[in-house]
């Protein structure tokens, strides 16, 4: 099971949905540990769960991506639910980032390492 380190007292969440400050300050938290997921959500989403109108991010290229961390719902929806996480949730969604992270490394977002890669490598 993936565990973060979300300090509740740091976000406002109001009618289930967090807004992109907010939303940057949840993944910075919850991947201290982890900088480069960090990034990958930067370069994934900009620090985007959902939208202004409160549906949930859909990728550019392939909408079955989701959410802050753009998780393929193709791919992997049977798997996060088996373990319990809900991907359109910002929350389930982040910690199964961290569960592909810590079985599969940064490879789910290879597609973005350009952006991410290079932030990662400067410091």
């Amino acid at each position: 099971m993936a565990y973060g380190q979300i300090n509740a007292t740091e976000v406002s969440i109001t009618g289930g949905t967090v807004d992109v400050a907010d939303t940057e300050a949840v993944v910075r938290s919850y991947f201290s540990d982890i900088p480069v997921l960090i990034q990958v959500a930067r370069c994934e989403s900009q620090f985007r769960h959902t939208l202004s109108d409160g549906s949930i991010l859909k990728g550019r290229v392939d909408p079955a991506d989701t959410g802050v961390m753009q998780i393929n719902k193709r791919y992997h929806a049977k798997k996060a639910v088996e373990l319990g996480y809900d991907i359109n949730d910002v929350y389930g969604n982040m910690a199964y980032a961290r569960y592909l992270y810590e079985t599969k490394g940064t490879s789910p977002w290879n597609a973005s390492s350009a952006c991410w890669g290079r932030t990662i490598a400067m410091r």
